[in-house]
């Protein structure tokens, strides 16, 4: 089930790789690799969202405010935004599967001390190094679109992605209920060993792949070539905008639930676990999305789910009373941003088959800087302001994307209709 690690030409790079000469072969192995991709990515995004519900547990065990271990999650994906811009540009560089092994184990060796932290300063710094190694999710991604047939590789793709964000929104709910019964420590022992038994998988199973690239020079030369793709692409530079803005509603409302849910509703940590398990309804919008964009109506799609998302903001402040309007509203937009992440990693992703790594970086180094400054944000207004403080921040975000939205598709169809020459 190997592919061959050496170059491929150039003219070949937009041909999906031939994993079996036979068809029913090829469908039964890109099967398999579908549930693995999915499965690794969905456990090595987890980490990221571990603390979310957490907050409330780690304040106290520190004995800091909700404000200060608010920036728990900030850390974690400044951490995870590091490595996006550092880690991830390898990808195009060095063989996939062994970079995403050897990766993984660092997740788990920062996942274990992390378990055993005695102080919040100490925690913050092993959150940044969590977030930095399980940019995985993400080195395998590009490789998800490299192995698919050119004409399903939104569908694909999407398949994958409901893995990712399974393990997005499952994230919470698994880290209340080990909080719950064992107290919030446990999450880390067990992610570590998620993490290790990951690794383990990924090396046995997937395909050796590296990808072709002019890049003589080494990782100098990669990183330097970053900036230009973000110059040279700007459907990468509008969808790593409208993504930044999506991305920033949903840290700003998820890191702020949790205390919330405390305050208001008087939900116990298993309450948040259940509460935080609604959000899983939202995987259902990546299989679908990439259906979308796979038949051309890409762009239809990306309005909608920035209506959605200003609907969803709109639901969750208005029933801020009612636990069954804020799980609806947590649908609603789990939907939205994740249906808009399919759409645009679709588009990102056939501008350069030969830079899928680095247009990643691009992409989703600016999605998570978005969500971390976000999730700063909404720790502060909530403290301040209580819930119509993060409330607000996500309504301006969607209503902010949704307006760049339109101006682009105005600007798209003045460019159709102009005269030629």
């Amino acid at each position: 089930m190997a592919i061959a690690g050496t170059p491929r030409p150039a003219s070949a790079l937009n041909d999906h790789v031939t994993i079996a000469p036979d068809r029913t072969d090829r469908t039964q192995h890109l099967g398999l690799l579908t549930v693995v991709l999915a499965t690794a990515c969905g456990l090595a995004v987890a980490n990221i969202y571990y603390c979310q519900p957490l907050l409330a547990l780690i304040a106290r065990n520190f004995g800091t405010g909700q404000g200060r271990a608010a920036i728990v999650v900030t850390a974690t994906q400044l951490g995870y935004a590091a490595g996006l811009i550092f880690l991830m540009p390898l990808g195009d560089l060095l063989e996939n599967r062994k970079l995403a092994s050897l990766t993984l184990l660092g997740t788990a060796l920062a996942a274990l001390l992390a378990a055993f932290s005695p102080s919040l300063p100490l925690f913050l710094a092993l959150s940044v190094v969590i977030g930095l190694t399980s940019v995985v999710a993400q080195i395998l991604i590009p490789l998800a679109a490299h192995l698919a047939p050119p004409a399903e590789r939104g569908h694909f793709v999407g398949r994958v992605m409901s893995g990712l964000l399974l393990g997005i929104l499952l994230a919470r709910t698994v880290s209340s209920l080990l909080a719950a019964a064992w107290g919030w420590r446990s999450v880390y022992f067990v992610a570590a060993g998620l993490m290790l038994a990951t690794a383990v998988v990924l090396w046995q199973t997937l395909p050796s792949y590296r990808v072709q690239t002019e890049l003589d020079n080494g990782y100098p030369a990669l990183m330097r070539s970053i900036g230009r793709l973000a110059r040279q692409e700007p459907a990468l530079r509008r969808r790593a905008a409208g993504q930044a803005l999506m991305f920033g509603c949903f840290s700003a409302f998820w890191t702020s639930i949790t205390f919330e849910l405390i305050r208001t509703h008087h939900l116990s940590q298993t309450g948040i676990a259940i509460f935080a398990l609604v959000g899983a309804g939202g995987a259902l919008a990546a299989p679908i999305a990439g259906r979308l964009a796979d038949r051309g109506h890409g762009s239809t799609a990306t309005g909608a789910a920035f209506g959605l998302a200003v609907l969803a903001l709109a639901t969750v402040g208005l029933g801020r009373h009612d636990v069954f309007l804020l799980a609806a509203g947590a649908v609603l937009l789990d939907l939205a941003v994740q249906g808009h992440q399919v759409l645009s990693q679709q588009e990102i992703y056939a501008l350069r088959p030969d830079a899928r790594a680095r247009i990643n970086t691009v992409y989703m180094g600016s999605v998570f800087l978005g969500g971390s400054l976000a999730s700063a944000a909404s720790g502060t207004l909530y403290e301040r302001f209580g819930w119509g403080g993060p409330v607000w921040l996500g309504v301006g975000l969607s209503t902010l994307g949704f307006a760049l939205w339109a101006g682009s598709r105005v600007r798209t169809r003045r460019t159709l209709r102009a005269p030629a020459g």
